[in-house]
């Protein structure tokens, strides 16, 4: 099932969708018809200027939702809580999907509303994403920040295309697990969830706060989806460290350029990312309890393992030995 649509301010998804797949809204909620799968929608809108969705369902078929630029300059910042066990397919340029996540298929993306986007769920499994809508001046009085770094400046800003990955670490999944789990006839829920998502734009904007300021440099569509290319081709085989010249060839960038805007997006060097996806495949495979500590260092290219063992210990606390017992 395929979903396009124009992201403009005065867009309602869920209306829409709702006439896509022949359903109703009902102060706020659509629930999925028996014949499309089942779950529901929910919109809440704190002010004209500050909403969110809760996506929360299984669908008969595969869902795709493409987001069209609405030719407009960062009228409406968008930030995007996918929550699954299952990869997240995501596109920029119509081209083919790339796999989001590995191991954690868990992501926070914050963008400006013209980029283009196209993104797969899969048929019969749990779909568990929520979409924070804000204005700039509205996040810009939240954030109430004297002396905001270019991160900040560049997404509360006037005309600048933007798009910002982060991890989602353990206390914005439990955030987005408490929310779902909510009694929304409760007469303060709506009081409540409003708490909620300042909070979850807390966690988000404070992790951003902290990356290092620099010079915004201008990104596209295109930009984005080879980045997305390049990501996927640094962690699909993580026993090999990443080589800048063939993957700036592979993406038709300099060297420069590529790791400009890789940082910029992802808020760290592309060595430093393939490191983390490295021990965070080494913390998953120790945790299976199926390898043991030198199998998961020689599989992960590594061919000193007191070398391996001080490098996890200094991502997680503990050596790996440790660690699997944890």
């Amino acid at each position: 099932m395929l979903f396009s649509f124009t992201s403009t301010p005065d867009f309602d998804f869920m209306t829409y969708f709702a006439r896509h797949i022949q359903a109703t809204v009902q102060n706020g909620l659509l629930v999925m018809p028996e014949h499309v799968g089942q779950g529901y929608i929910r919109k809440l809108v704190f002010e004209p200027d500050f909403k969110i969705t809760i996506h929360r369902y299984s669908l008969k078929e595969d869902l795709i939702i493409k987001r069209n630029a609405s030719g407009q300059r960062n009228d409406l910042i968008t930030v995007f809580f996918y929550n699954n066990e299952q990869a997240l397919e995501i596109a920029y340029n119509d081209d083919t999907q790339v796999l989001f996540s590995q191991r954690d298929e868990s992501a926070i993306q914050v963008t400006s509303n013209d980029l283009s986007s196209t993104i797969r769920f899969p048929a019969y499994q749990t779909i568990h994403y929520v979409v924070v809508a804000i204005k700039p001046l509205r996040l810009t009085e939240l954030l109430a920040v004297s002396e905001p770094n270019s991160v900040l400046q560049t997404i509360t800003g006037s005309g600048n295309s933007f798009l910002f990955f982060e991890r989602m670490g353990a206390e914005t999944k439990l955030l987005l697990k408490n929310m779902a789990a909510v009694d929304m006839n409760d007469r303060l829920s709506h009081f409540y969830m409003q708490i909620k998502v300042q909070e979850l734009l807390y966690l988000v904007f404070h992790k951003l706060s902290f990356r290092e300021s620099a010079a915004h440099q201008t990104i596209n569509s295109a930009d984005v989806e080879r980045l997305l290319y390049i990501r996927n081709e640094i962690i699909s085989d993580l026993s090999v460290p990443p080589v800048i010249r063939e993957l700036a060839q592979v993406a038709a960038m300099s060297e420069t350029k590529l790791r400009q805007l890789f940082k910029q997006t992802f808020g760290t060097t592309i060595y430093n990312y393939y490191q983390q996806a490295r021990m965070e495949e080494a913390a998953f495979l120790l945790k299976q309890g199926k390898h043991s500590v030198g199998e998961v260092g020689y599989e992960l290219g590594f061919s000193n393992l007191s070398h391996f063992s001080r490098l996890f210990e200094k991502h997680y606390g503990l050596n790996p030995k440790r660690y699997s017992y944890s």
